[in-house]
């Protein structure tokens, strides 16, 4: 298979194998937006006059054929194209001959994959935002059902004041609520056609970047080409921090779940068809699914150190370093679309033991309580403290 760079030698297989690495496989999940991209980039070059009427109609013919062909899993790139992008060439010059090696003109490789990227990234953004939205719905539901239910909240991982369930819950929905707010604002970012910025010095010819951007929905362009690529890394460490976050606020509810459920504290009650046993003590039920969200969390963190310490220390401009984000960045959408889903079943089927939460205000964690109703008395806060501390030992 010809290569997009293709100079007349031979590249050592060894050398192949170790430049191309997943890419063929990664860009499996990219090369439908290559081809949405490619379809706009086509009627622009017939707009500016680089293709007539009827080679864009062929070309969009061709690049049809390819998406149907895509979508039904009947299209593969293999490890000699290296990527989306040279596949898709090769497809439209056996399609369509000539015309085919026309596609190309006024891009590179490095504003389609930008351009690529950025509409994949503005799906999963939207997938991601409805999710959250789901696991909202349900946590309104879960205080509808347990909210007023009040258990002894903790600090130092003791026993502390009383709240109750609604509050909680509705603790984590607007930690959601945060973090939707950092979604937008990354999305707002990147929400900008880099098409046309070529390999990061523009490109020598008439085009109009106004086109593409409003045929393949963005909101604007990014003007200056190299910053346009120097936003490839920075914006990738964007997404993966709005991601880590989510995965932060799930792990700890995650944590307190595992917790309240302890036998010995008893407030929440897993449903069985959610834990998983043990191979050697048969009365057990593990909150496996649990430890895993909090794990989770850990790596989203590790690839966001990862997409952090790859693009540090490199001069302007494009460097196959980069080539490696592509993976680590779908892999951390697919984790929190995977935490996000589990969470939801989870706090769909939580129970609450109204019972083990009554038992659990006992005399000490109404202490607070008791200081205030002293000091609405007209004692002073700190002699209340003192007064009340001393029923419970304290100097």
């Amino acid at each position: 298979m010809p290569k997009l760079w293709e100079k007349g030698y031979t590249l050592d297989p060894l050398i192949e194998r170790f430049t191309v690495g997943k890419d063929y496989l990664t860009d499996m999940k990219l090369i439908k937006y290559d081809v949405i991209a490619s379809i706009a980039h086509a009627e622009m070059l017939a707009k500016v006059g680089y293709l007539s009427s009827e080679e864009l109609e062929k070309l969009k013919a061709a690049l049809k054929k390819l998406s149907e062909l895509i979508d039904s899993n009947q299209f593969s790139i293999s490890p000699d194209e290296e990527d989306c992008h040279t596949a898709i060439e090769n497809f439209l010059v056996r399609e369509v001959g000539e015309i085919g090696k026309k596609i190309h003109m006024a891009r590179s490789r490095n504003d389609q994959v930008l351009t690529a990227l950025r509409l994949l990234y503005k799906d999963q953004l939207k997938r991601i935002e409805k999710l959250i939205q789901e696991l909202k719905n349900q946590l309104v539901q879960f205080s509808k059902r347990f909210g007023r239910i009040k258990f002894a909240g903790f600090t130092h991982t003791r026993k502390a004041m009383p709240t109750n369930f609604r509050t909680w819950s509705m603790a984590l929905y607007d930690a959601l609520d945060d973090d939707l707010r950092i979604l937008r604002l990354v999305f707002e970012l990147i929400d900008r056609s880099p098409l046309g910025t070529g390999a990061g010095y523009g490109v020598p010819a008439k085009i109009d970047r106004r086109f593409t951007a409003e045929r393949l929905g963005f909101k604007s362009i990014q003007k200056n080409p190299i910053h346009a690529q120097l936003s490839r890394g920075k914006y990738e460490f964007l997404l993966l921090h709005s991601l880590s976050q989510i995965s932060f606020d799930l792990n700890r509810f995650a944590s307190d779940i595992i917790f309240f459920s302890l036998p010995e504290i008893g407030y929440l009650s897993l449903a069985r068809e959610l834990c998983t046993g043990s191979s050697i003590m048969p009365q057990k039920l593990n909150p496996d699914p649990l430890e895993l969200v909090r794990a989770y969390h850990n790596r989203i963190v590790a690839k966001q150190m990862e997409c952090a310490t790859i693009t540090s220390n490199l001069i302007t401009g494009y460097h196959r370093d980069l080539q490696l984000l592509k993976e680590t960045v779908l892999e951390a959408f697919e984790i929190v679309e995977q935490l996000l889903l589990v969470m939801k079943l989870i706090f769909e089927k939580l129970e609450v033991n109204e019972q083990k939460c009554r038992t659990s205000l006992t005399k000490e964690v109404l202490a607070t309580e008791k200081v205030y109703e002293l000091v609405e008395r007209g004692t002073p806060f700190r002699d209340a403290y003192r007064i009340v501390a001393e029923e419970f030992g304290g100097e």
